[in-house]
């Protein structure tokens, strides 16, 4: 998998990249006294085509990330399908709030991706997020990227 964590820069006042573990971002952000978390996931290269066109396995999905990141899932998630006009953006979004705020995506039907983001005021580890969700949905790849909210 290629990880590539984005963090807030406190001493220049802008982003920048790096690679790190998932224990010194959760202890960067108590350090920081941050507002939130933020991972963005893209699972590009090939996630397996009957998975992201299955809502019912999309609501395990989110059920199953919630858990594994120990987060309580406030209500029922939404997922919705969108179809034509514009066939490249044709497929399932998702959202499901949490306690400390949400969990979102969009599945691509006509490339086989997802785009997944997850913010929570709560810490939990980011590349294992990242890991469960190419896993869950048998991506060849996937990156994320993390900031934290000030």
């Amino acid at each position: 998998m290629v990880s590539k964590a984005i963090a807030n820069n406190v001493a220049a006042s802008n982003v920048m990249a790096e690679t790190v573990s998932d224990a010194e971002i959760v202890a960067q952000f108590k350090q920081r006294g941050c507002w939130g978390l933020y991972t963005s996931v893209d699972l590009k290269g090939g996630c397996d085509p009957a998975s992201i066109r299955d809502a019912e396995k999309i609501h395990r999905f989110i059920i199953e990330l919630c858990d594994l990141i120990d987060m309580k899932r406030f209500g029922e998630p939404q997922i919705i399908h969108f179809g034509p006009p514009c066939e490249r953006v044709a497929g399932f979004s998702m959202t499901q709030l949490i306690e400390t705020s949400l969990v979102s995506g969009h599945f691509a039907n006509e490339t086989n991706a997802a785009y997944l983001d997850i913010f929570s005021c709560k810490e939990y580890e980011p590349s294992k997020a990242a890991e469960f969700c190419r896993d869950f949905f048998g991506a060849e790849s996937a990156t994320y990227q993390v900031l934290f909210r000030d």
